[in-house]
């Protein structure tokens, strides 16, 4: 019993044993974790009140008045500028403006901001710090409405070199506006600017210039409009003179386009020109079909009206005529003269219809012949009236003279009838029977289509 007890007390001290070990290790262990977790944040947080303290130091902003320009009081300073264009979002004919996506970019010297530093290198801040130091107060001149890019955070970029150079990078959409001239359209190329200059500083506080003349200006190799073929893109400087406050430097970043011509001729052109060509068609038309020629002409009238109104509808109204005007117009003459010469041709064949019947019946007067009969017959009779002329003898059918288009004949009355005489007297009258067409209908078909030729050739020969 008191060796059982004994082993006991030994197994007993053996476990506290083990126990102590690993809690004295436990401890150990967190005492490292807390002493490497402490150092990393000592460490941390040393840098950034290293870097707070060298900041203020290194810039002096708190050493300086910054409301005002660098050398106040001395020559302008000089301001470079340079622009990279991102995006050419939209050109609106109707409000005559263009939306432009564009990083701007400015360098100028304030040795304010100059500092010490072994390795030569820049110090890059973000916005925060523009609100703090001065920068040059350009703005965009003929400008609509215009934003710095806020997404995340404000695009705007402040690096400051150790000798006081500073750069000035901001993402900016601008909305301009551009004085168009439609009297080309849509035939025309338009050239738009977008203008910089200082709001508060004339020329003899503030140089404006283009910090690498025409290489000052970048554009993205993407850029692509549906409607406009960029051509090019040129810088420009000139003096801008305003009567209260003198005179300012003005950058101008110029771009021309050229109008893509392919939708309008399918949507303007072709259209137009298919409904001068279908009014064409009524020439073509019995002059006695006076539904069918008068509906196809109002037909193609009530189109072009349609065409007309909706190109004007996208287009500012502007007080000159255009360019599509001019072919819309003239299209639509044509094509309203086509309906005057079915009128012309339904009044001359009127008269001469009057002319014939009065011939007629004078005729039929001075002929003696008792039983006598007149009949006209043109392009449209039928196999009965042709059998009615069974009774007349063919010496007795006199034709009038100078009558083209129609065969007037004379029916005198004979009491001998038989079934030869019928066939040779049906025979002779389909020879004499011409075509139903007046001769304004013949000179139409040559002259509509060769004068709106000509009239092409000399519209696109003097626009294109």
């Amino acid at each position: 019993m008191p060796y059982f007890t004994k082993l006991l007390l030994l197994l007993f001290c053996l476990v506290l044993l083990v126990e102590s070990r690993k809690h004295r290790r436990r401890r150990w262990t967190s005492h490292l974790d807390v002493q490497r977790a402490s150092h990393i944040f000592k460490k941390n947080q040393d840098l950034t009140k290293s870097l707070k303290g060298k900041t203020k130091q290194l810039l002096k902003i708190d050493e300086h008045d910054f409301t005002m320009r660098p050398a106040f009081g001395g020559p302008a300073i000089p301001v470079g500028v340079d622009v990279q264009v991102e995006s050419l979002d939209s050109i609106s004919e109707v409000d005559m403006d263009f939306t432009m996506t564009l990083y701007l970019r400015h360098y100028w010297k304030d040795e304010r901001l100059s500092f010490h530093s072994t390795n030569n290198k820049s110090m890059t801040f973000d916005g925060r710090l523009v609100k703090k130091i001065w920068v040059p107060d350009v703005f965009f001149v003929h400008s609509k409405r215009s934003f710095i890019h806020d997404t995340t955070t404000d695009n705007i970029m402040l690096r400051v070199f150790p000798d006081g150079h500073v750069l000035y990078s901001m993402r900016v959409t601008v909305t301009a506006m551009c004085n168009m001239d439609f009297s080309r359209f849509p035939l025309d190329s338009q050239t738009c600017s977008l203008e910089l200059e200082s709001y508060a500083y004339t020329d003899e506080d503030l140089m404006l210039y283009w910090k690498n003349g025409n290489e000052s200006l970048k554009t993205d190799e993407k850029i692509s409009l549906s409607q406009f073929l960029i051509q090019k893109f040129h810088t420009t400087s000139r003096l801008a003179f305003y009567s209260s406050t003198g005179w300012y430097n003005r950058l101008y970043i110029n771009f021309t386009l050229r109008r893509h011509i392919f939708f309008f001729l399918l949507q303007t052109y072709f259209p137009a020109t298919l409904m001068v060509m279908l009014s064409w068609v009524s020439f073509w038309i019995d002059r006695r079909a006076v539904p069918a020629r008068v509906s196809l002409g109002i037909t193609t009238v009530l189109t072009m009206s349609t065409i007309i109104t909706g190109v004007n509808a996208s287009m500012p109204r502007v007080s000159y005529i255009k360019a599509v005007d001019i072919y819309l117009w003239v299209s639509f003459v044509f094509v309203f003269l086509s309906v005057l010469e079915y009128a012309a041709v339904n009044y001359l064949t009127t008269v001469q219809e009057r002319k014939e019947r009065k011939l007629r019946e004078r005729f039929s007067c001075s002929c003696g012949i008792p039983h006598s009969k007149t009949m006209m017959l043109d392009g449209n009779y039928s196999e009965s009236d042709a059998n009615s002329l069974a009774g007349y003898s063919r010496n007795q059918m006199v034709p009038e003279e100078e009558k083209p288009e129609k065969v007037v004949v004379h029916l005198a009355m004979s009491n001998e009838s038989n079934s030869s005489r019928k066939r040779g007297l049906k025979g002779h009258v389909g020879l004499r029977i011409i075509q139903n067409t007046h001769a304004i209908d013949k000179y139409s078909r040559l002259i509509f289509p060769g004068t709106y030729i000509v009239f092409n050739l000399i519209y696109w020969s003097v626009f294109s």
